[in-house]
Formats: structure tokens, C-alpha cells, sequence
């Protein structure tokens, strides 16, 4: 009984409640199946996985996996996550590292979840992500790749990208690390997109704020991902006050007491408004037999909402981290 209504409070919260101001200023969002208005975004997972593939941007390819195999594996767990109020997935696979939009249209349809792709290029691990390309061109060129994707779809499916997804290695950044993010600014401020950083610590964090400054680039339209991982929470706190998003991903039972005092931390500081969370979970690990482990993308609600509330979270606190703070980051205000 107790789970039932809280799944019915959480759907009532992403259906009856909305984002503040959506009304005047309406914006949409492109998703797998199409345009969404961000009000309607509902309850939202900011940073979640359904297929991964680690090969290495010289080796990836569509041919590695059984695309019906990894429908049949990731339906279960994306209609157990609707199931719990949730409306909105945030897939945050880039491309070269097993992005496939046409599986992702499938799954939307299939569970009634709406899912957002994205663009952009991963430089984290050494650059193993990077095609080579990535190397040669100019940032300008990179982020007219990006655009294309932006304008035209992803590789003729008609699927449109809803955020630009990046990542680096820890900091201080290096020359192609740098080129990205400067890439990434000129796509932002061609689009308005966000500009989402697997982040490889706090100096690298640091140093993203000041390349995009030099490009006159808000850090508002910066999110730190796996911002958890700094060593500095002080850090967290200097990039909120500047205006950052800071995304507290990687949510686990494991991890459940660390993510909530960091939660608190921010929210103590008067920083709610720029904190996202998710679990970083799901994961089809091609080249793994069924694709080995596929964590669930339920324990942010059966276990670390109520540890949050523990805490002293209330009600509309909890509300602005899962419905009002993704839109209005999707909204771009």
C-alpha cells in the first residue's frame, strides 16, 4: 500500500503540477518520437543508459548486438520505471559509444516513456571514444557535425538530438578536451542546448567554466556530470553559485547516504535550483552474454526519495529535483 501511493503521488506530481511558468513561456524539447512541450516532461531522469558499447570508436558498430535482443532486455525495466511516476528518460549514450536512436524510438514507444538523445563527441578515457576525425577538424567543423544532427536528424532515422553530450578526462584539460568544449559553446549558441560534460573532476570542472567564459558562454549552460566524483565539494558549491548545473548521478544503494548529504549540502547553501540527480543505470553492455548486468533504473525512487525525505526534503523540494529543475533545463531558462 505504502508504494502505491507514493507512485500515485509522484504521477500526480508529474501530471497535475508542471513547471512554474511553463504557461507563459512555453518551450519544447526534441525526443526519440518527436517534439514535447518541457511541461509535460513530467517526472525526468536526467542520466540513465540503455546500451553501451566500450570497443573503441575504431571498432563500434551496430553489428556487435541484436538490437531485438536488447529491446526484449531494456522494455522490462523502462515500463517498471513508468510504472513508478517516471514520464521522461534522459539517454545519455554518445555516439561512438553505442548511441542508437532507432532502438531508443522503439523503447519509447513500446513503454510510454518519453526518452531524449543527443550529440556531441566523448574525449573521457583517453580519447578511445573519439573517431579520428575528432583529431583533425576544427572546433568550428565539429560543432557543424552537431548541428547537422541538430537540423536534419541522426544518420537519416529523423530522430532529432535534445541536449549536447560531451566528456573529458580530469583536469587541466587537454588540447582536444579543450577543442570539445569549445565545439560544444559554438553549438550552444547556435541551439541554446545545454552542454552535458562527463566531467573527470572538479579542476577539470573549473576549467570548462573559464573556456566557456572565453566564450562568452553562461555557465548556466554548463552541466557538471558526475559531479559527486569531486574531491572538493567546495568545488560543487563555487560552480552552483556561478550558475552551473551540478548533476548528482550514479545513484546506488551503496551510494544512497554520500548523494543525499551532497544533495543537502547544496540545498543548505540555497542551491536547489541548479541540482539534477539520476542513477546513471541501465546499461546493455555489448560484447557481455544478454548484456551482462543491467542495473534497474528504480532504486532513486524505492530507495533514495525516502532517504532524501529522511533528511528533511520536503514535498515541493523534491518535486523542483524531479519535475521543475529538468524542464527548466530543457527549457533553457
Amino acid at each position: 500500500m505504502q508504494r502505491r501511493v507514493f507512485i500515485a503521488g509522484l504521477t500526480a506530481m508529474a501530471a497535475g503540477r508542471g513547471c512554474r511558468g511553463s504557461q507563459t513561456t512555453p518551450r519544447t524539447v526534441a525526443t526519440v518520437t518527436g517534439a514535447v512541450d518541457t511541461a509535460a516532461l513530467g517526472v525526468t531522469l536526467v542520466h540513465e543508459h540503455v546500451l553501451v558499447d566500450f570497443a573503441g570508436a575504431d571498432r563500434v558498430s551496430r553489428d556487435s548486438y541484436d538490437a531485438n535482443e536488447v529491446f526484449r532486455v531494456a522494455l522490462p525495466h523502462l515500463l517498471d520505471l513508468h510504472q513508478r511516476g517516471c514520464r521522461t528518460l534522459v539517454e545519455c549514450t554518445p555516439a561512438w559509444l553505442g548511441r542508437d536512436p532507432q532502438l531508443l524510438r522503439r523503447l519509447s514507444e513500446a513503454s510510454g516513456l518519453h526518452i531524449v538523445t543527443n550529440t556531441g563527441y566523448y574525449g573521457a578515457a583517453a580519447d578511445k571514444h573519439l573517431p579520428a576525425h575528432a583529431h583533425e577538424e576544427s572546433a568550428e567543423r565539429l560543432a557543424e557535425r552537431w548541428m547537422t544532427e541538430w537540423r536534419d536528424g541522426i544518420e537519416g532515422t529523423g530522430v532529432r538530438p535534445g541536449f549536447l553530450k560531451t566528456g573529458v578526462d580530469p583536469g587541466p584539460l587537454s588540447p582536444i578536451d579543450r577543442k570539445l568544449i569549445v565545439a560544444a559553446a559554438l553549438g550552444h549558441q547556435r541551439t541554446g542546448w545545454r552542454i552535458h560534460c562527463h566531467t573527470g573532476d572538479g579542476q577539470a570542472a573549473m576549467d570548462i567554466l573559464s573556456v566557456l567564459e572565453a566564450q562568452s558562454v553562461s555557465p548556466a549552460a554548463f552541466v557538471w556530470v558526475h559531479a559527486q566524483n569531486a574531491k572538493d565539494a567546495g568545488l560543487r558549491l563555487r560552480a552552483a553559485r556561478a550558475g552551473a548545473w551540478i548533476e548528482l548521478d550514479g545513484i546506488s544503494e551503496a551510494s544512497r547516504d554520500a548523494h543525499v548529504e551532497a544533495v543537502m549540502e547544496l540545498v543548505r547553501a540555497g542551491h536547489l535550483g541548479r541540482v539534477l540527480v539520476s542513477q546513471d543505470a541501465g546499461w546493455y553492455h555489448v560484447g557481455e552474454p544478454a548484456g551482462g548486468r543491467f542495473r534497474p533504473y528504480t532504486f532513486l525512487f524505492d530507495g533514495f526519495l525516502p532517504a532524501l525525505r529522511r533528511a528533511g526534503l520536503g514535498e515541493e523540494e523534491v518535486h523542483a529535483l524531479l519535475v521543475e529543475n529538468p524542464a527548466r533545463l530543457f527549457s533553457g531558462v
